[in-house]
């Protein structure tokens, strides 16, 4: 039986990615999509992901428009990543797709506790969604097999030295939905940085004849700064797409049950902070740890297995 997933996103390169292999892969089951500020404004990402879907052949999937900011902070848009269009430039067709006229957290609210069977919801985007929906409707929380999302470090951070972009953007959203009972999943920066596609491969796909290739090698092939200091250059990272390849393949990936918490305050604002202690400090006999959630947390990747997947279902 397939997987039936929710996909929340702020459609960037590597969302646009992450939608491709979803909707293609035959063990996942994209029931709806929700949307968020983040890799762009709102009204963009709503644009991106309805083109996307096209490009990927998907069905009538429900996509929405959710929140425009984070709960407590200004937008703050990843341009200088992902491009002023959030796909580096890429030139989609029109769509003859439209958003639904509910929001995105009626939408989440409505197909999780319609579904029969309990959904998993795929966060690749700051979780300010989910957060509105936790505490809107935590009567969802029962029907949720489990949160998997792309976001945090269990080492060092890209939107700050500690912190991961998308916890950074909205950090109260995130403690929300670690706090919220339900199963959490983190694929963050720790295997996030280590799956790609290399350079030469992504050039053939671009120049290549397959519809889909071609738009996954442009996007591969999207180029960015990783410091003031440099020019931009080639990463081939399947990014996002790599939590949703968790999915059909977790063998692939080393994880352990963590103890993990987000930062609220000053520089280390946005921090997945995650236990890696074997044994308990003094903290903890003190009584001094304060509250932590228990997450299943990827620290390790099969990065061939999970790239050579990745192309293997998007080029069909």
């Amino acid at each position: 039986m397939p997987i039936p997933v929710i996909l929340d996103v702020d459609t960037g390169v590597d969302d646009a990615l992450a939608l491709l292999f979803a909707v293609a892969h035959p063990e996942i089951d994209v029931l709806a999509v929700s949307c968020v500020a983040g890799n762009a404004s709102l009204e963009q990402v709503v644009d991106n992901t309805l083109r996307i879907l096209d490009v990927a052949g998907a069905g009538d999937v429900p996509v929405a428009a959710g929140a425009v900011r984070p709960l407590l902070e200004p937008a703050r848009s990843a341009s200088h990543v992902h491009g002023a269009d959030g796909l580096g430039g890429l030139v989609l067709p029109e769509t003859s797709r439209h958003a639904v006229e509910s929001s995105a957290v009626e939408l989440l609210r409505r197909t999780i506790l319609e579904h029969p069977e309990p959904v998993t919801l795929v966060a690749l985007a700051p979780q300010t969604n989910l957060a509105l929906l936790l505490r809107t409707h935590p009567e969802v929380a029962a029907n949720l097999e489990r949160i998997v999302f792309m976001g945090g470090s269990a080492s060092v951070g890209n939107a700050t030295a500690v912190a991961e972009f998308n916890v950074w953007h909205d950090p109260e959203a995130a403690a929300i939905v670690l706090d919220s009972g339900v199963p959490c999943y983190m694929y963050g920066l720790d295997v996030f940085n280590r799956v790609s596609v290399a350079q030469d491969r992504a050039a053939e796909l671009e120049a290549g004849e397959h519809p889909v290739g071609r738009v996954v090698g442009a996007l591969l092939g999207h180029r960015i700064a990783l410091s003031e200091d440099e020019r931009a250059q080639y990463t081939g990272l399947i990014g996002d797409a790599g939590a949703v390849c968790a999915l059909v393949a977790p063998e692939a990936l080393r994880t352990e049950q963590r103890p993990v918490r987000v930062e609220l305050a000053g520089y280390s604002r946005g921090q997945t902070l995650v236990d890696l202690r074997e044994f308990p400090g003094e903290d903890v006999v003190h009584g001094l740890a304060g509250e932590w959630t228990t997450a299943e947390v990827a620290l390790g990747v099969d990065a061939e297995r999970v790239a050579a997947l990745f192309l293997d279902t998007v080029l069909g």
